[in-house]
């Protein structure tokens, strides 16, 4: 069934952050949803689209194209291409997600800053955040910080047992099925312990993800065993994910490589390597820094509403 409950509060906050965006000089562009590749994440499965389906002959289709998990390759190739400091708002998919802040498809913003690092990030999202949740302010906490006052434990230097140990004490068939990987263990202690408890007065960005999360993220230049990479949370929920962005296409297809790893250790498929982004990539991305933000969860905490189908005109059941 349609609904029609919060569409004048989804295009106010769609309004409002086209008039943050626009009044600091951005370009808003609309990227495709359907490329020949997409960005190697370990853990996101793009849907693919046979090219046969789409009914034409071009001899410069591969066989087979993807439903974008986000717009970052299609705006990392403008930027290389010469762009200024772009953004979207666009839909993105990604399968198998469904729950109560997730859906297939769902309303992605997303921006890069040419010349802009970490910090120049964190502040837009902060101000963003601060602005349309009407909040007085917003904080930061860097990762180790958070682990530290919470747990009483270094993240990164922690042995992995002690990991599994706290995760057993908080809920033992959830440590069971995880296996001895710091990542996946701090993952979940992060969502169990340290998320819900983030951004419950005011928006806060947690900064400084071990390096072994860099994603597409440099390494940062206040902690060599972290990395330049934050996530926006809001009443414990997190919204916006953000880095200064990866520079080196060497190291960018080394990463792609170990995520392919994961992916295959995880019952996933491999996906293609030598993708648009990678070629973009060796002819030279321009420093910048980028984020990526959740509409539809954003929406959601405005309101007050309990998932983000609430605030969806359709969800995947029934669009």
């Amino acid at each position: 069934m349609a609904n029609v409950n919060y569409l004048a509060d989804r295009a106010e906050l769609v309004r409002q952050t086209r008039d943050f965006f626009d009044s600091r000089g951005f370009l808003e562009i609309q990227p495709p949803c359907l490329s020949r590749d997409c960005v190697v994440d370990a853990y996101l499965d793009p849907i693919q689209v046979d090219a046969r389906a789409l009914g034409i002959a071009d001899p410069r289709l591969p066989s087979k194209l993807f439903l974008q998990t986000s717009p970052e390759s299609a705006m990392k190739r403008l930027l290389a291409a010469g762009a200024p400091s772009i953004y979207s708002i666009g839909p993105v998919f990604r399968s198998g997600e469904s729950g109560s802040l997730h859906n297939i498809e769902f309303s992605m913003l997303e921006w890069y800053e040419v010349g802009g690092d970490i910090e120049s990030a964190i502040g837009l999202t902060g101000e963003l955040a601060r602005s349309v949740l009407a909040a007085d302010g917003y904080e930061t906490i860097t990762y180790r910080e958070a682990f530290r006052e919470r747990i009483d434990l270094d993240p990164i230097a922690a042995p992995i047992a002690e990991l599994r140990a706290i995760l057993s004490e908080l809920d033992t068939s959830m440590a069971a099925t995880i296996p001895d990987d710091r990542d996946d263990l701090l993952d979940a202690l992060l969502s169990a312990v340290i998320a819900p408890q983030l951004g419950m007065e005011n928006p806060t960005v947690l900064t400084e993800y071990p390096l072994s999360q860099a994603a597409l993220a440099k390494p940062s230049t206040n902690d060599p065993m972290c990395a330049a990479r934050f996530e926006l949370f809001y009443r414990g929920v997190e919204i916006a994910n953000g880095y200064d962005e990866l520079l080196d296409a060497k190291e960018l297809q080394r990463r792609y490589e170990e995520n392919n790893l994961k992916r295959v250790a995880g019952g996933r498929d491999q996906l293609l390597v030598e993708t648009t982004l990678l070629a973009a990539m060796r002819t030279g991305l321009p420093q910048c820094s980028g984020v990526a933000l959740g509409v539809d969860r954003l929406l959601m905490l405005c309101v007050g509403a309990g998932s983000i189908e609430e605030v969806m005109p359709f969800s995947i059941g029934d669009a």
